[in-house]
């Protein structure tokens, strides 16, 4: 839901649009983008949530049998294609729409579409990789691409867009459980050598075990396994899946908050930090296309709070480690210059001089910056790899109990959990609570008004909410932004894990 969810990239989509580029949109519910589609000669696809596997699988089908996919690129740039390609014609558009609910004639439409593109741009957001299967999603999106040979070169690809802003930055400098700074795996022994040498402290000091993932942290902590957590700029009691599991866990382990506002995680902890905003600290942020540019303080931070950097460091020389002992912000970003090749090139002093920044990577101070990956078909891994994805039903059906799909998701007017947007006083006038979206003929059986107060259940929790009737959403779907802490939609959702996310095993194979 570009328009809404990312709207300065959605303003670019609607640009694109007037030029005459083609849409197709694939979004459980209708969208301001699904109607945009359709007013010019493309195409919405509404199907159920979870079978993004299967509808891509079942375009590919047609790409393959009516042979609109690039051999060449394949042949040169490409590998296991066999073994991807029999997979593939396992998922007819008949099984596809059978399973995804969207009609057979709209997948041979979309995927004809695609076939006879000259290019094609991918652009996926939470909504794929959110699931019990969101890395199969995003490795059937790479399918696709390759499949038609829309890597490498310019208006193609594959294109996520990060959940919040500097996410990609976070990931980039370390802020993972399995990389060091420029997705260095923490297995490798030469890697922890390096970044030993750098700080100051032995190898052996170096731990050479993957840790945990966010989920698995809160699981950690139920279990009583976790002595602390120390949470920074996120709010995991509104973000994450399952929040009665979720209150429970960080209640059983000593809590450091470091944020801008008391946030309703921040209730909960035995430490809280008072952190500066982003207007009130010099630093970096890299957007979703890897550019990397500076952000200049507006104004000094305000009473106690600091910024990140600075807390991190202070907490550090109270343990006794001055490692981090760093005098400006200036002097972390020359530390990943030495240490992160793919930002080797991107200095404090080359962004002072370019507001617009570069592109990583950038490997040295003479080199422009990447403006896309994977130039020319010449992949990181050496060849582009099919991966045979299977399609795989969600980990929770609706059943005669709990007959309806939930998904979630943000409006135009807030921002993630709420900790900035609703502070504002426009932003709440314009969305002030929370509401659930329901279809008319859900509503008519269950004799449910338009903005009458309902309960909402699963079997995690319950939330009273405002019923909105619309013609948004399909029979048997309902939809619940997740902002609004009075009505939490993720008291409702499920914790299950991906069990494709093995980030463990990808560290020493050769598949990535």
């Amino acid at each position: 839901n570009t328009n809404e969810q990312h709207p300065l990239i959605g303003a670019r989509i609607l640009e694109a649009l007037k030029k005459g580029v083609k849409l197709i949109v694939a979004d459980p519910r209708t969208i301001p983008l699904s109607e945009l589609a359709e007013d010019n000669l493309g195409i919405a696809l509404r199907h159920r949530p979870g079978t993004d596997v299967a509808l891509l699988n079942g375009m590919m089908n047609v790409i393959i049998q009516e042979k609109l996919y690039d051999e060449q690129f394949i042949a040169q740039h490409c590998e296991n294609f066999a073994a991807f390609r029999e997979e593939i014609l396992k998922m007819t558009p008949e099984k596809a729409s059978q399973l995804t609910g969207v009609p057979q004639e709209k997948i041979i439409q979309a995927a004809r579409m695609i076939g006879h593109a000259g290019t094609t741009y991918l652009v996926y957001s939470m909504g794929i990789t959110q699931h019990t299967s969101g890395v199969d999603n995003v490795k059937s999106t790479a399918n696709l691409q390759m499949l038609c040979g829309n890597v490498g070169k310019w208006a193609t690809g594959v294109n996520p867009l990060r959940g919040q802003n500097n996410v990609q930055g976070a990931c980039d400098v370390g802020a993972l459980s399995n990389f060091y700074p420029g997705y260095q795996p923490v297995t490798n022994r030469e890697i922890r050598k390096k970044f030993a040498l750098e700080w100051g402290i032995t190898e052996n000091e170096m731990d050479d075990q993957i840790g945990l993932t966010v989920v698995e942290m809160i699981d950690a902590a139920y279990q009583g396994n976790l002595k602390a957590l120390y949470v920074m700029g996120e709010n995991p009691l509104m973000s994450d899946p399952d929040s009665n599991h979720v209150r429970q866990a960080l209640q059983k382990t000593f809590l450091i908050v470091q944020d801008i506002f008391m946030t309703p995680t921040a209730e909960l902890a035995d430490v809280i930090l008072p952190a500066a905003s982003f207007a009130e600290k010099e630093g970096t942020f890299t957007s979703t296309e890897r550019r990397v540019q500076l952000v200049r303080k507006a104004i000094e931070p305000v009473g106690n709070s600091k910024p990140d950097w600075q807390i991190i460091s202070l907490i550090a020389r109270e343990m006794g480690y001055s490692g981090l002992n760093y005098h400006q912000s200036s002097d972390i970003l020359t530390e990943i210059n030495r240490t992160t090749p793919i930002y080797g090139g991107i200095t404090w002093e080359r962004l002072q001089q370019n507001e617009k920044g570069f592109q990583w990577p950038c490997p040295d101070i003479n080199h422009p910056g990447t403006i896309f990956l994977h130039k020319d078909g010449n992949f990181s891994r050496g060849k582009g790899y099919f991966h045979p994805v299977s399609f795989k039903e969600p980990a929770e059906l609706p059943d005669s109990e709990y007959p309806f799909i939930l998904t979630t998701g943000r409006t135009l007017w807030h921002y993630h959990t709420g900790t900035m947007s609703r502070r504002s006083k426009t932003l709440n006038e314009r969305v002030p609570e929370g509401y659930v979206e329901i279809s008319q003929e859900d509503a008519e059986k269950l004799q449910i008004n338009d903005q009458e107060l309902i309960m909402v259940s699963t079997r995690r929790g319950e939330i009273k909410i405002k019923a909105r009737v619309t013609h948004k959403v399909s029979a048997g779907l309902i939809f619940i932004p997740f902002h609004f802490e009075e009505a939490a939609a993720n008291i409702l959702t499920n914790a299950a894990l991906d069990p494709g996310r093995n980030y463990r095993k990808s560290q020493e194979g050769n598949e990535y």
